[in-house]
């Protein structure tokens, strides 16, 4: 659907976890998908519970996931973990070069690295051989929390003040991002001088607009593939929007090839965001349900709001193909909002009926929708994987009932011969 920018292709993984590519269109390599990266959030040392914390992360579909090294008895637990986990693993190193040795050495997939932070440069070459070596990339991480001098104010003003300062986003911002660029040729002329080129970049802020231009820029000048990411973007709440306002901006550029979203809150959400965000524009085959729901008003007549947690809730263990699952709670938008639904429920007046691909199969009380709904869901999913049936085989026309038909309060004045009976709900197939 978007046209990527071409990159270098790196490989991170092995032949127990599966290689997962990232980026390409270089060197007679096609693009990758772009794949969804998260980070753990207790203690690495903590064997078992550091690989409880990745398989789960795993589980809910992480392609990479990152641990933090800050000490040696985080390296030392490394080929434990390793051992007992079936996902290719970065290590993150920050100052201390030897904790990068050591995560070659325990053979960890990749190594996340800000050369700023480790000063002396035949400590940095050291690392970059003995990747080399290794065969496993390295993400350089330029990002704004860590990109400037901290230490020593009179450098940082100095690094502040070096570059222009108007920019097509201007002000400080145009002057961080000049030094973000410096930095990052810095480093780069580095690993070049090394001959190593298995290198992703990645150049996140906590400021959406900022990390638009930021990465806008990098793509412009850097042909390794790019790592997105909006940093401490909040707790998941705010920290959605915001990363979803920078990275899919990026995205339908054609820039990136593997994203992480970034919560203060439990890592599986980052994961699960990141996938739906690719699922949304097309960068990633769907695995499981797309459930599809009405955002629900004064016209409904059943808890929409309990059923739509529920059968979320419920499909995302039980479906595993990806089915579009509708879920509307009256006639008035739903047969429309509906029509390319695999399976559909048009709620109102506490019950519900039930279609798979535009056939009526059953008419029950609300407290039976859930249940009912899901059998004929897993029946569905039954015949797709048979080949008896193929998802958004049939186009189907829908023609919205009359108000008062059979989902409408009005039945009720139906009954009473107040009024004359209900048009139904006409579906033609073709």
């Amino acid at each position: 659907m978007f046209e990527r920018k071409p990159t270098h292709q790196i490989r991170v993984g092995d032949e127990r976890t599966g290689v997962v590519l990232i980026g390409g269109g270089l060197d007679g390599t096609s693009p990758a998908p772009v794949s969804v990266q998260t980070m753990t959030a207790g203690y690495t040392h903590d064997v078992d519970g550091c690989v409880a914390e990745i398989n789960r992360l795993a589980e809910a579909g992480a392609d990479i996931v990152r641990v933090a090294v800050p000490e040696k008895k985080d390296t030392a637990a490394l080929r434990a973990i390793l051992e007992q986990t079936s996902v290719p693993i970065v290590a993150d190193v920050h100052f201390h070069f030897k904790r990068a040795l050591e995560a070659v050495e325990a053979g960890v997939h990749k190594i996340r690295l800000n050369p700023g932070n480790i000063q002396d440069r035949e400590q940095v070459n050291a690392v970059i051989d003995a990747c080399k070596d290794a065969g496993i990339p390295i993400r350089i991480g330029v990002n704004e929390g860590s990109i400037i001098e901290r230490k020593d104010k009179q450098q940082r003003q100095k690094e502040l003040g070096a570059f222009f300062e108007r920019g097509h986003i201007g002000g400080r911002h145009a002057k961080l991002l000049a030094l973000i660029i410096a930095k990052l040729e810095e480093y780069m002329d580095i690993f070049h001088d090394r001959d190593f080129h298995d290198v992703a970049i990645s150049c996140k802020s906590m400021d959406a607009a900022f990390t638009i231009a930021a990465y806008q820029e990098v793509s412009k000048r850097f042909d390794a593939p790019l790592h997105l990411g909006v940093t401490h973007a909040g707790p998941k709440e705010t920290g959605a929007v915001r990363s979803i306002a920078a990275l899919s901006g990026l995205l339908t550029q054609g820039i990136g090839d593997t994203i992480r979203i970034s919560y203060a809150n439990d890592s599986a959400y980052e994961v699960q965001d990141g996938l739906e965000l690719l699922y949304a524009l097309g960068l990633r085959e769907r695995r499981g349900v797309e459930l599809i729901a009405c955002p629900t008003c004064g016209r409904i007549q059943v808890d929409l709001f309990r059923l739509v947690q529920d059968v979320n809730r419920t499909l995302s263990k039980a479906i595993t193909i990806p089915m579009k699952v509708a879920v509307m709670g009256c006639v008035v938008n739903g047969p429309g909002e509906a029509e390319g639904a695999d399976v559909a429920v048009f709620a109102g007046d506490r019950k519900g009926i039930i279609y798979v691909q535009g056939v009526r199969v059953a008419n029950v009380p609300e407290g039976e929708i859930l249940d009912r709904l899901l059998a004929e869901c897993e029946s569905f999913q039954r015949r797709v994987l048979s080949g008896e049936a193929k998802l958004g085989e049939k186009s189907v026309e829908i023609i919205p009932p009359d108000p008062i038909g059979d989902l409408g309060s009005g039945i009720a004045k139906i009954a009473a011969g107040d009024v004359q009976s209900p048009t139904g709900l006409t579906i033609n197939q073709t």
